[in-house]
């Protein structure tokens, strides 16, 4: 049998490990077990449950844990110092680490941490992984974003606090009597919060003319730098998509150029072996 047949019959141990760990079912009993942790701990904060199901649900709690840590001891083994490489790997020890921290004393805080053991789900399935990372990718697009924000926020907060918070009216004291409450006022806006009848009528009221700033404001930042946001983000994950389809077409094309190399090989000694018996027919 030739190497490459060999290879996938044949594979040493930590390779067996690795491709159980990265199959499809392991995946999906991992996923599973997450989902049944999700419920358990749901389940806990009920104050009508009998001792026995309080009891019954503590150790299906502590028996997920144990499958949690195996599964990281045996990635630990199966992977080496290339464990900590991935940072989805240090994210799951850090939060099996948690679980496992003593939730009395000092620590009961942390008993309420276990939750986060549900964020698992993000670094088991791939497409979660996939829009985290679009996220993390689009983090300086979105802090660029966030300073034109800023800026149009400061600009337009000290002009409200000129225009507006000069007058005696306890609301516009209360809304737009400092830079810092006209901001927390525009950003009451921004989010269309009550801003209507909450906040631009009464405005109004006072003067008549305000919707003729307040408008082009909405539309400046809840229509258009916002959505900044939503297209910075579509983007990087667009281009995540198209990165994961080119490692994979690479990868495919490794697979193909490998094979072929195997398959000539196969062909010549074939050849030699008919030369080989060829004579031995003629005698």
């Amino acid at each position: 049998m030739d190497n490459t047949l060999t290879k996938r019959f044949q594979l040493p141990f930590t390779e067996k490990l690795k491709s159980i760990l990265e199959s499809t079912k392991f995946t999906f009993g991992i996923t599973a077990l997450i989902l049944v942790n999700a419920i358990t701990l749901g389940l806990e904060t009920s104050s009508s449950l009998t001792p026995f199901e309080a009891n019954l649900l503590y150790w299906v709690d502590k028996s997920i844990l144990v499958i949690f840590s195996l599964e990281l001891a045996i990635k630990f083994y199966a992977y080496r110092v290339d464990f900590f490489k991935s940072g989805w790997n240090i994210f799951d020890l850090l939060i099996v680490s948690i679980a496992w921290v003593p939730a009395s004393g000092a620590f009961a805080v942390l008993r309420a941490l276990r939750i986060l053991r549900v964020l698992r789900l993000i670094s088991v399935i791939p497409q979660m992984r996939r829009v985290i990372g679009a996220i993390v990718t689009s983090i300086p697009g979105m802090l660029s974003v966030v300073g034109v924000l800023s800026i149009v926020f400061y600009v337009v907060a000290v002009l409200t606090t000129k225009l507006f918070g000069q007058h005696p009216d306890p609301n516009m004291q209360e809304w737009f009597g400092s830079v810092s409450s006209s901001a927390y006022t525009l950003f009451q806006i921004m989010t269309l919060e009550s801003w209507s009848m909450g906040i631009v009528r009464p405005t109004m009221e006072i003067f008549p003319h305000s919707w003729v700033f307040f408008i082009p404001f909405i539309i400046i930042t809840s229509f258009a730098v916002l959505n900044l946001f939503i297209g910075i983000i579509v983007d990087a994950m667009q281009t995540s998509h198209e990165s994961d389809t080119d490692e994979k077409i690479t990868e495919m094309a490794n697979i193909t150029h490998e094979d072929l190399k195997e398959l000539i090989s196969r062909f010549d000694k074939l050849d030699e072996k008919i030369e080989q018996l060829t004579p031995t027919r003629t005698q």
